[in-house]
């Protein structure tokens, strides 16, 4: 929470990696469309990663991000995914921007504790956090040592780069890269063995700080809404051209989001606006049962009787003779 604009915000340090994570919530709409030669579908939550030169001593140019960027960003959302509530628990897009601040080793891994934090300092209700540690090793051939959180110097000249991320359930990502002929299993068992080790500790630093999700989002933070109307409305509610579903999203300043299943999302940043869209959906929407009492505006009158509407959008004919207890020959009267 050290960005009070933002919608969440965390920065972790671990030795001279010191990671600053930047998180924002948007609408179902802001979803990212993927489209590949394999691949159609809809993304709602994204990790970045940023490695400026500074970060790591260098002057030069900042531009496009670079196959280290992409790669490390992608390990750290795989990290993160499994412990991203689920869209009808929680329909919001989230995007998380992790800024390496300063780099001396597993910057990837520092990302995926910053990232939790500031999930958690956002209100997501991610279901545990999650933290990452770098392991290394040095050999001769007969004999090794494992090296925890390998630091710049350890990475080049070490044998290994093994990144271990997950909760104190599991391990939810890997990445190993070895610069020796391979590994044996023994090492593989040690390494697994002391990343487990460090990710405790690190996520019990973590829990010091924030225990879990907070209960209430940002108020800078969009709200969203959820109904679910009868799919044969859906029409009443777009209206013709669009008409009443811009009416609606003009006046309330809010983005409203219609499926083929009737299900419905209103997001806007002013709640009480946000609210009188529902209101006003649920009116146009709602089924009119027998017996139900309502007040009217008649519409337009008939020689037989008027119309009368009940509710946006909804009106019916009063027939002349059920106007009043008694006989009357004109609809005026």
């Amino acid at each position: 929470g050290i960005l009070p604009k933002t919608h969440g915000s965390g920065f972790f340090s671990r030795g001279l990696t010191k990671v600053l994570a930047i998180l924002t919530l948007g609408g179902p709409r802001d979803q990212q469309l993927i489209e590949g030669m394999e691949i159609l579908g809809q993304k709602r939550f994204l990790h970045h990663y940023n490695f400026p030169p500074y970060s790591s001593g260098e002057v030069r140019q900042l531009r496009g991000p670079k196959r280290r960027e992409i790669g490390h960003g992608a390990l750290a959302e795989k990290a993160l995914f499994p412990l991203i509530p689920d869209f009808d628990e929680f329909p919001y897009t989230i995007r998380v921007v992790s800024e390496v601040l300063s780099s001396n080793g597993s910057t990837s891994m520092a990302s995926v504790s910053a990232a939790s934090l500031a999930l958690m300092d956002a209100g997501v209700p991610i279901k545990r956090p999650a933290a990452g540690i770098a392991l290394g090793i040095v050999s001769n051939g007969k004999e090794h040592k494992i090296l925890t959180d390998i630091q710049g110097p350890e990475d080049s000249v070490g044998g290994m780069d093994f990144k271990v991320a997950g909760t104190e359930k599991g391990i939810t990502a890997i990445q190993l890269d070895v610069k020796i002929d391979g590994i044996s299993i023994q090492i593989l068992k040690e390494s697994l063995e002391r990343a487990k080790l460090a990710r405790i500790e690190i996520l019990k630093k973590m829990k010091e700080t924030i225990v879990g999700p907070r209960t209430k989002l940002s108020p800078f933070a969009p709200k969203i809404y959820t109904l679910n109307i009868n799919p044969d409305k859906i029409g009443e509610v777009i209206g013709p051209k669009g008409s009443i579903i811009k009416k609606i999203s003009a006046e309330c300043q809010a983005t409203i989001d219609v499926d083929d299943s009737g299900l419905i999302y209103v997001a806007g940043e002013n709640e009480e606006l946000a609210k009188k869209a529902v209101a006003t959906i649920k009116e146009i929407t709602k089924e009119v049962e027998i017996g139900e009492v309502f007040r009217g505006k008649v519409k337009r009158i008939l020689n037989f009787g008027a119309f009368v509407e009940i509710s946006p959008g909804q009106s019916g004919l009063v027939h002349i003779s059920n106007f009043v207890p008694y006989q009357i020959r004109r609809v005026e009267d």
